[in-house]
């Protein structure tokens, strides 16, 4: 039995080996948010989730559109969704308060204990099935009616009468019958279970015919040492099919773990979509292209870890950006730059799980990898310089990077001077740019960037944060080309007010005050 909700011909596999820049990802774009929305406080959702999320960028067009179907049939049928997933842990944990497993390892004690498990799961699975019998035509992704039609082929009505049957039958109301051979030494040998008497439909012959030819003996009630070797001569022959039973019982309980790792991705789906409801937010499901198209336009893309954690409207951005390899981002400070960054590099891995995206509209190219360069603050643990730590990350970057990979600086290379910073970035970046990685950069090193629209390359694109001429930002990004200043004076007279005004006598000429610019 086969889920086949994250892939089409496969299954979900939660234990692969994460990406080795998981941590970095996850603190730079603020990733945990997310989780969080879509785990609702729930550990096992979160878990799934985040694997999900990292382990995704190997996924085709094909998986994903798979995956975007089933995701529109659970917001259709969000109900029917959270019904399955609550069958599969009410089955896996009905397993676990099981008393049967600490009875030790004797055959009759597996037998029965699983016998007890069996009838919880055929219970539960009849519930799924009759989910699918009545709730199957309300569905149209592959997988769900996919998984619909297995659960009614397998699990028809007469099929669980049947087993229902077998578990009664092998409680051995009546005891159990084993043949067995003299072996060796007058030894027991080849015990077999056999099929009970059946006992005669006829009560006035059970009561006056003649009795089975056989020899019957009884244990007395204190003979320790009888009731134990009849025990022993139990288990020997029960044991067969008592490890038949429990294998059969693992069996289902695999298929039921599996339904709740690969369900519990679309119910995170179903928390995260009613959170960003809530707030009235757009979503939209994108429109993945095949690898090297080079494509990227959006429009009212929006930081959905920072719509999750504030109350206020988000502002959206929106980019024709399609045969473009090196995105420029500059402009005034706290413009809304590192926000559309982090929205840019969440909607990416949304869209490869499948997902919606926080956006009115989104197409992207498939990439190999996403990775993220952002500056560090300062930590006194560091053993080197800041320089010296950022160059150990591109470092592990550049080790793992693969053609066809995104990567996203923020603020990189600004810990020493503006000329040697700008030199390193340019030609990092002319570096990535000939091993085809697309490269999206926020700076305010005007040499870097300037230097590349000096360049005039089609391949490059130009953004600058918006702000007005009183000061005010819009969080708005433009496509114009770099400016020399970062209007970190706005800054300076939102902290000092009073400091706006008049100079006195005492205060020190403009030209003697720090520069705010960079």
């Amino acid at each position: 039995m086969r889920v086949f909700l994250m892939h089409e011909d496969q299954d979900f596999d939660p234990e692969q080996e994460l990406p080795p820049h998981e941590q970095i990802l996850r603190q730079d774009l603020e990733l945990d948010t997310l989780l969080r929305a879509m785990a609702d406080d729930d550990e096992f959702l979160f878990d799934v989730a985040r694997k999900t999320f990292l382990l995704s960028m190997d996924n085709d067009t094909e998986t994903i559109l798979y995956r975007q179907a089933i995701v529109k049939d659970c917001l259709h049928n969000s109900a029917v969704i959270r019904a399955l997933y609550e069958l599969a842990v009410e089955a896996i944990e009905g397993k676990k308060k099981s008393y049967w497993s600490f009875l030790g390892n004797h055959p009759s004690s597996t037998l029965y204990g699983s016998i007890k498990v069996l009838q919880m799961f055929m219970d539960i699975l009849g519930k799924l099935k009759g989910i699918a019998d009545t709730k199957a035509g309300q569905f149209a992704s592959k997988g769900l009616t996919t998984l619909f039609a297995m659960l009614r082929k397998e699990f028809s009505d007469e099929y669980l009468v049947s087993i229902q049957t077998h578990l009664t039958e092998l409680k051995f109301g009546a005891g159990v019958l084993v043949s067995a051979e003299l072996g060796s030494g007058n030894e027991g040998s080849h015990y077999k279970l056999r099929q009970p008497h059946s006992k005669s439909a006829n009560w006035f012959n059970r009561i006056l015919g003649k009795g089975p030819h056989t020899y019957t003996f009884r244990i007395a009630d204190r003979d320790e040492v009888g009731a134990k070797t009849l025990a022993t001569l139990q288990d020997r022959g029960v044991n067969l099919v008592a490890n038949s039973l429990a294998q059969s019982m693992d069996h289902i309980l695999n298929f039921f773990e599996r339904l709740r790792t690969e369900l519990a991705y679309y119910v995170g789906c179903l928390n995260l979509h009613a959170q960003l409801s809530q707030r009235g937010t757009a979503t939209s499901f994108p429109d993945p292209k095949s690898a090297g198209s080079r494509c990227l336009h959006f429009s009212g893309l929006y930081d959905v870890s920072l719509a999750l954690s504030m109350q206020c409207d988000i502002v959206g951005n929106s980019l024709d950006a399609n045969g473009k390899s090196l995105i420029i981002i500059t402009g005034a400070n706290q413009g809304g730059k590192s926000s559309f960054l982090r929205g840019l590099g969440l909607a990416q891995l949304m869209m490869h799980c499948g997902l919606f995206v926080a956006a009115e509209s989104y197409a992207a190219e498939l990439c190999s990898g996403l990775f993220t360069h952002y500056k560090r603050e300062e930590d006194a643990s560091m053993m080197s310089g800041k320089l010296d730590e950022e160059c150990v990350r591109l470092n592990d970057i550049v080790n793992h990077i693969a053609p066809g990979a995104m990567l996203l600086f923020n603020e990189s290379f600004a810990s020493t001077n503006e000329r040697e910073g700008a030199e390193i970035a340019r030609q990092i970046v002319c570096a990535l740019l000939e091993r085809h990685i697309k490269v999206v950069f926020v700076t305010h090193m005007y040499d870097f960037a300037h230097g590349f629209f000096d360049r005039g390359a089609d391949d490059t694109i130009f953004l600058r944060a918006e702000r007005r001429a009183d000061g005010t930002r819009t969080f708005k990004l433009i496509e114009a080309h770099p400016l020399e200043t970062s209007y970190g004076e706005d800054l300076y007279k939102q902290i000092f007010p009073a400091e706006t005004g008049e100079l006195s006598a005492d205060s020190p000429s403009p030209d003697s005050r720090p520069s705010m610019t960079h």
